[in-house]
């Protein structure tokens, strides 16, 4: 099926883009969340007739999701979960999980904002994407633990373990005085 794009979506197009996708794709995600349109003559002219207030809500959008990234810098959350002595947990830690957690923290965010590949089933220390906008995007800190102390000493070692080492200057060649 072939739709316009009324807004960037990654792996895809920009606004305006004229592309072919899978009418599933289309018909369950892009038609309903009006992201796109199908393409015909009429939606082709209403789409150049409304282009520059698609621009104008884009941008928005993307100072918007850019002020909220700006918040979101530096952002620490802990997630406090049963686990065994090996440090695997009993359950896991999914998007939700780590959205709630955001939320708790004062932060008003989706569920599908957080990019997780797989959930968590170990505890440590991770970097977690929040995608805001399609052209922003911020990284978190998320300690899983058994308690708040715990978290304490893990986001203490994992600093620790970041800082670069101190680099031993090479002893500087003498020359022999002649």
């Amino acid at each position: 099926m072939e739709i316009i794009l009324l807004e960037r979506i990654e792996r895809l197009g920009q606004m305006g883009d004229v592309v072919t996708v899978k009418n599933g794709y289309a018909h369950n995600y892009l038609l309903p969340q009006k992201k796109a349109l199908r393409k015909t003559k009429e939606n082709m002219a209403y789409f150049e007739s409304k282009r520059k207030e698609f621009e104008a809500r884009n941008l928005k959008l993307k100072s918007e999701a850019e002020a909220m990234a700006e918040k979101l810098n530096g952002l620490s959350v802990v997630i406090v979960r049963q686990a065994a002595e090996t440090g695997q947990l009993y359950g896991s830690v999914t998007m939700r999980d780590i959205c709630d957690a955001i939320n708790e923290a004062g932060f008003k965010i989706e569920r599908r904002q957080v990019v997780l590949n797989q959930p968590f089933k170990n505890m440590g220390v991770f970097d977690i994407t929040v995608s805001l906008h399609p052209d922003v995007s911020q990284t978190i800190r998320l300690t899983i633990a058994r308690s708040a102390d715990e978290a304490k000493r893990m986001e203490k070692k994992a600093a620790v373990a970041a800082e670069p080492a101190p680099v031993a200057e090479p002893a500087a060649a003498e020359t022999p005085a002649e």
